[in-house]
């Protein structure tokens, strides 16, 4: 196909796969309905993970700029500290919550995206579409009313919860709304309040979240009682002072508002993210509970799923087959996210009493125990989302039991400069495979397989380390080959000396195979 890849929604999610894909030498045309990028904070955090899969785009280092690292967290009950998480045990050189407005996040991926000549096509509407098996035919609505009809080698949706896209392949939302009402409040406040950590506040009759976001600035979430039919108009700001005054762990005055709004949680998902060569991404596929603020960040790395993939395939270098891996794979990780996003705000709104004496009571004694902590700081950063049963990874006789396969590839040095990259994942930017060898002998090209794997050595002064938070090896383990996936994941691994098996799995990947 010629024609470029269509991408209907220029959120965060349409952003990143317009960016990833033309990074990746892939055209594309990405499409909004709306006149401008949203003006209002919404989802506010961007998680180490999604760092990391920036860095590997090369474009981290403007969101970092941008916005606030926040440490952690901590948790109230009654006023009283009860937990602290403390990101900086995050296995990650980004051992925090970068805290930015979706209103940033999304100017930035523009203007990213500007400087590689893509523009967003905006008050054009995609409309219908049918999948004729060898292209997509879209009709998209511009705002003077005409229409347009344009072929596609794929569709991608990433419009949204309401998305034109799946209910135009009459794909079940399946889910409920969660009877619990909310409102939230992006605005100033003034009080001893921690500004660089998130505050979690437990109380009899409900949870208070206070966010910083930037100075005084912050985002203030509070579950209310549900109004009986329609849902109810925006909070004023006497509603969110009196939620301060009851629920805060100390006096804090809001004042100056920016955004008020209220809101009802969906826990939705469809089954499936890819119909023939339309696909699914972003809350077009999945929404959830905002605890833990994983949405955006799960749809972005939908985004840094597929772009990889689809941009081998668009090359010739890679079987269609490889696209087959996406929805098992994404879908899987929407499963576990919802899990984690719904339990979270399930214990925040008990209103039994005893369950509530129980529930402060645990996580007061289970939240000093370092394992405790590692693992809610691994959930909160999606450093525990691998991919353990995809048909992309491999169980090599002899594999390194870490990073085992499936599981994130941690960035290091490179023993010598290879197409330019120094580190890993500046080598993973090219979009291919990596064939690395750590504590071994260097390997040569692989002969045939240019196109679609690039071989390197790891730094063995930096190799088979376990340290945290310094994106070092971080974990390697010496004397194995690794054959590592472009979005930093392990497809597979196997002993020095044994790569058959490595080159048998590339070899079912290529086109000609």
């Amino acid at each position: 196909m010629s024609e470029p890849v269509l991408i209907s929604g220029a959120g965060p999610v349409g952003l990143t796969m317009a960016l990833a894909l033309k990074q990746l030498g892939v055209p594309v045309r990405i499409i909004d309905k709306s006149a401008a990028r949203t003006d209002k904070s919404k989802a506010l955090v961007l998680w180490p993970r999604t760092l990391e899969m920036l860095d590997i785009r090369g474009c981290a280092q403007p969101f970092i700029d941008a916005g606030m690292k926040a440490a952690g967290a901590r948790l109230f009950a009654r006023r009283k500290l009860l937990a602290q998480v403390h990101l900086d045990i995050a296995h990650s050189v980004h051992a925090y919550a970068l805290m930015l407005p979706q209103s940033d996040t999304e100017r930035l991926l523009e203007e990213l995206l500007d400087r590689l000549g893509v523009g967003v096509q905006r008050r054009v509407e995609l409309t219908t579409f049918s999948d004729g098996g060898d292209a997509v035919a879209a009709v998209l609505r511009h705002a003077d009313g005409h229409e347009e009809t344009v072929d596609t080698g794929y569709l991608i949706a990433c419009d949204g919860a309401h998305s034109t896209v799946r209910h135009g392949l009459a794909m079940e939302f399946e889910g409920d709304t969660l009877p619990s009402e909310w409102v939230l409040a992006d605005v100033l406040v003034d009080g001893d309040i921690a500004h660089d950590k998130l505050s979690i506040c437990w109380t009899p009759d409900g949870v208070l979240v206070l966010i910083p976001i930037r100075g005084n600035r912050f985002r203030v979430i509070a579950d209310v009682p549900a109004s009986s039919g329609p849902q109810a108009q925006a909070p004023a700001m006497e509603e969110i002072q009196a939620l301060l005054d009851r629920r805060a762990p100390a006096s804090l005055r809001a004042h100056d508002q920016i955004w008020l709004s209220r809101f009802r949680i969906n826990e939705r998902k469809v089954k499936d993210y890819r119909r023939g060569r339309v696909f699914l991404c972003g809350d077009a596929a999945h929404v959830h509970s905002p605890a833990g603020g994983q949405g955006m960040n799960t749809g972005m790395q939908d985004a840094f799923n597929l772009a990889w993939k689809l941009a081998m395939v668009w090359h010739g270098h890679a079987t269609p087959a490889l696209l087959d891996s996406y929805s098992p794979e994404r879908s899987a990780i929407g499963d576990q996210v919802l899990r984690n996003a719904g339990a979270m705000t399930k214990v925040a709104i008990l209103r039994n009493p005893l369950l509530q004496q129980i529930r402060n009571f645990s996580i007061e004694a289970l939240s000093r125990l370092p394992a405790v902590q590692q693992r809610i700081v691994d959930q909160l950063t999606e450093m525990d989302l691998h991919y353990p049963h995809s048909p992309l990874t491999y169980a090599m006789p002899g594999a390194a039991r870490h990073p085992a396969p499936g599981e994130r590839a941690p960035d290091l040095p490179l023993a010598s400069v290879t197409q330019g990259a120094a580190r890993l994942y500046e080598l993973l930017a090219t979009g291919k495979f990596v064939v690395l060898s750590v504590g071994t002998a260097e390997l040569a090209l692989l002969e045939g397989l240019g196109a679609l794997a690039i071989a390197a050595r790891a730094s063995v002064a930096n190799a088979g380390t376990a340290g945290s938070g310094t994106g070092a090896a971080a974990g390697y383990q010496a004397g194995h080959i690794y054959l590592i996936r472009p979005d930093a994941y392990v497809a597979g691994s196997a002993p020095a000396g044994d790569v058959s098996a490595i080159i048998a799995v590339l070899q079912r990947l290529r086109s000609d195979a």
